[in-house]
């Protein structure tokens, strides 16, 4: 699955990902492999994901909004 996080000025990661948690408006949540479709706003947190090789990362955000389709995952943040 792919992973894309931008801004404004600038793209934060780009890259394949096994899973992404996000700090949605109504609560936390995990996208995996095949999830369903959906857009969603995101709150200030944490956006946790982990890389094709394990690796575990995190980007901090103050809100944004996320698009799910086809296995691509796109967070607008601000």
């Amino acid at each position: 699955m792919t992973l894309n996080i931008i801004s404004a000025d600038n793209v934060l990661y780009r890259g394949t990902v096994s899973m992404v948690t996000l700090p949605g408006s109504m609560g936390e949540f995990t996208v995996l492999q095949n999830h369903a479709s959906l857009l969603a706003t995101l709150t200030s947190g944490s956006i946790r994901y982990t890389d094709e090789t394990g690796v575990q990362s995190a980007t901090e955000i103050t809100g944004g909004i996320v698009d799910v389709d086809s296995n691509i995952v796109s967070v607008c943040v601000y």
